[in-house]
Order: structure tokens, then sequence, then C-alpha cells
């Protein structure tokens, strides 16, 4: 396994409507595990995705949010702050204040299509737009098939911008026994990507 990266790691996170919210909670967990802060921003659309794919009800409220997140994962060594659509004071809103390295997980069309365009009408819009101007990390996890001539041209478009686009599209190569090593084998690929030491997934020709 590469080695950890040392000290503590700001990542933000942000969940938006598409299908596979899994991949995103189970990420979250595991940045908090690693001792991660995590700056959250979660869309009014994944909100309802995440009660129709989950048995999870999570507050809209940021502030309750970032109650709940904490207490659950108390016992991680990681923190979640949870920030609200136009919290225009959120560090990720500014080049002076965002983490190094932010992932969309999952990314939906509309998110891809704004950050595209530049638009920066919601604090996810605006935190992806920082990414890019400031040239730092930015992951962007799309789970949408099949894909048009417009998403290939964005996604395309955002790769010689800098960001990093994975398709959530989990191996099978490690013979997965259930959802939830589908969705591990995403999050793997995350974490890798991150520069984070992870044990859900071994690497190829590893045993």
């Amino acid at each position: 396994m590469s080695p950890a990266v040392t000290g503590v790691r700001r990542i933000t996170l942000a969940l938006t409507g598409a299908s596979g919210v899994q991949y995103g909670l189970r990420l979250l967990e595991c940045l908090l595990a690693q001792g991660c802060q995590v700056d959250l921003m979660i869309s009014k659309a994944a909100h309802l995705v995440i009660e129709t794919e989950t048995d999870e009800q999570l507050p809209a409220n940021a502030a309750r949010l970032t109650e709940v997140l904490n207490q659950r994962y108390a016992a991680l060594p990681g923190k979640v702050q949870a920030y609200g659509r136009e919290d225009w004071f959120a560090p990720a809103a500014s080049g002076s204040g965002a983490a190094s390295s932010m992932v969309i997980c999952p990314c939906s069309g509309g998110t891809l299509s704004a950050l595209a365009t530049g638009a920066s009408n919601n604090l996810i819009e605006r935190a992806g737009d920082v990414a890019l101007k400031e040239r730092r990390q930015l992951l962007l996890v799309m789970r949408e098939m099949p894909l048009h001539q417009v998403h290939l041209e964005q996604m395309l478009k955002l790769t010689q911008m800098g960001a990093v686009v994975m398709p959530a599209s989990p191996g099978f190569y490690h013979r997965p026994e259930s959802v939830e090593a589908m969705v591990d084998f995403v999050v793997a690929r995350i974490l890798d990507q991150l520069g984070l030491e992870q044990q859900l997934m071994p690497r190829w020709g590893e045993p």
C-alpha cells in the first residue's frame, strides 16, 4: 500500500442529485475514519435521492445535519461541517479558504454542465468553480448512462481544465458478493486518487 498522507486533511465533499448516493455516504465515513475534516454539501435533489435509495432521512438544515453526523461518527477521529445551498461564507466559496481537494460524489449531469460552463448558482457549483480556477484537485464521480454528446464534450472539457472524471464503474475481478463490496470498490479508487490509505480493496497484483 502507498503511504498515508500525514497531517489532518480537509476535503470538500458534495453529494448531488444522481443515483448512487451510497458512494458519497460511504466516502464520507471513510474520510472521517482517516481523520479528515470534511466540508460537506448535500443538494436538495441529493436529499430526495438519499430518501429514495436508502433508509436514511438526513436533516436538510445544515446546522442540524452537522450535529447529527458528528454524533453518528463520534467514534471516528475526523469531523464534518455541513453547509447550505447558499452559504457564501463557507470556506469552499473562496480560493483563500477552500480545501486542497474536492470530490463531487455522485456528480449529476446538471452539476457537470454547470461546472463546464462556469456557472455558480449554488455553493456546490461555486466550490467546484473555485477548485478549477485555483488549479486544485477536483474529482467528479459521474453516475449516468447512457451518455450523450454534451455529457462527453463536457467531461472532456473539464478534464482539460484539470478535473478528474471518475465514472462510478465498479470492477468485478475481486468477485464482489454484495452491493457494499461494489460500493467499496469505487470508494477505494477515490481514496487512492486523494492519496489516502485504504484497506477497502487490494490493488491489482496485491494479495
